[in-house]
């Protein structure tokens, strides 16, 4: 067992000892003792569903804007609401699972499933909204708790897989959504949508709620994190740099998928073609953060990778600008999800070994960053939407700036 302690003056996380005024939390290495893969997969299915009903109308704005009454702006909001609501709710969502991890994680799940059985109650804008806002609510409980769980149910060796596979099942989410859209098209369709929806919701609550029936038998013997946790998580200089760079991948992710078909549009790509190089984009990043970050973590070539996958997104940027058209879009975006998504997991992973106990506080911190740099730079490129050249050279540099960042990370994580 190893003791991981932070000082509130200090500001950061030290080593195994003791003094008067440090707040000490235990951090089970788990020598011995057995993973449990159930609550990971379960887990990985509940944080599915929560991008399926956030992203459920992504693909079908003008027709849904059509069947309910409302503009498209409106139908919008439907999704907007996700992010605005994450920015608010991160932290005292992290805090939450840091004290009360499964109970907190199971009105998460139970939360989304709500929201997604509310928007069947009546076939109009007003119930959709409200459901929206319930599983909004819900959003930032389920996905802080991607660590939390890992760090529950799994050995220290494990960890970084779970993480990956927590991760991979949260972008899935979004391939299920873009999918669904494919399929069912049009307005009458619709209800069929929300009802699968709904359906796999309340599955995927039902299988977290009984994977969650027994404890984790790897941080049993973890004090609680104190008030001081969020202070303490915050003060840690690693963790303020990670919460600074995770602002530029979310950033340029969400603007690629949220304005790829606009600014294609005048290259002569069509809005089916778009939409298959997003789901593309969306699956290669599944695959991805499935992967790569395992054999990245083995190889503590963290830095390196995250290096490689914003300087690769500056680039692939870079030829959109210049050369737009459906096969470079198509190779420049699907890059950009195989390289760019991972980088999530990874972050995420350093966080949980920095952290300890306070994993939830620090995902929280990571995904507060990351939806704020999507509302940032979305909306930057938003106003830039009827000139793609510049769009997409503003996201070029958004990639380009964070890479002295990512390298200046290798000499810290290599102290972890």
């Amino acid at each position: 067992m190893v003791a991981v302690s932070w000082d509130a003056e200090r500001g950061s996380f030290g080593g195994s000892g003791s003094r008067e005024g440090v707040q000490s939390v235990d951090v089970v290495r788990s020598v011995g003792l057995r993973s449990r893969w159930v609550p990971i997969a379960a887990y990985a299915a509940a944080g599915a569903a929560t991008q399926l009903v956030w992203l459920n109308f992504a693909g079908v704005t003008t027709v849904a804007a059509t069947r309910y009454g409302v503009s498209e702006t409106a139908i919008g909001w439907l999704a907007q609401v996700f992010p605005l609501v994450y920015v608010v709710l991160a932290i005292p969502a992290g805090l939450v699972l840091d004290r009360w991890f499964r109970s907190g994680l199971v009105v998460g799940v139970l939360l989304t499933a709500l929201g997604a059985v509310l928007r069947l109650i009546g076939d109009d804008y007003s119930w959709l909204l409200v459901g929206q806002l319930v599983a909004s609510i819900a959003q930032p409980v389920v996905l802080n708790a991607v660590t939390g769980i890992t760090g529950r149910y799994l050995a220290e060796k494990d960890r970084p897989t779970g993480i990956a596979i927590g991760t991979a099942g949260i972008f899935a989410g979004m391939v299920i959504a873009f999918v669904l859209s494919a399929v069912y098209s049009s307005g009458s369709d619709l209800p069929t949508v929300l009802a699968v929806s709904a359906g796999f919701s309340v599955v995927a609550a039902g299988a977290m709620i009984v994977a969650l029936r027994k404890e984790g038998e790897h941080r049993l013997d973890r004090a609680r994190p104190d008030r001081g946790a969020l202070r303490a998580t915050w003060g840690d200089p690693l963790i303020r740099r990670l919460c600074v760079l995770a602002i530029f991948p979310f950033g340029v992710f969400v603007a690629i998928t949220t304005f790829a078909q606009a600014l294609l549009e005048p290259a002569g790509v069509s809005g089916e073609t778009a939409s298959t190089i997003l789901l593309v984009n969306v699956v290669a990043g599944v695959a991805g953060s499935a992967v790569i970050p395992v054999l990245v973590v083995r190889r503590r070539a963290e830095s390196t990778l995250l290096v490689t996958s914003l300087t690769a997104t500056s680039l692939a940027c870079v030829a959109l600008a210049l050369v737009p058209g459906a096969l470079v879009g198509f190779v420049a975006i699907t890059t950009i999800g195989l390289l760019l998504l991972p980088a999530l997991p990874i972050v995420l992973e350093l966080v949980e070994r920095r952290t300890g106990e306070a994993d939830g506080t620090g995902a929280g911190l990571i995904w507060m960053a990351g939806n704020l740099g999507g509302l940032l730079v979305a909306t930057a490129v938003g106003l830039l939407v009827d000139h793609p050249t510049a769009a997409f050279l503003v996201l070029a540099v958004v990639a380009l700036v964070a890479v002295p960042g990512a390298s200046a990370l290798r000499r810290s994580i290599a102290a972890l």
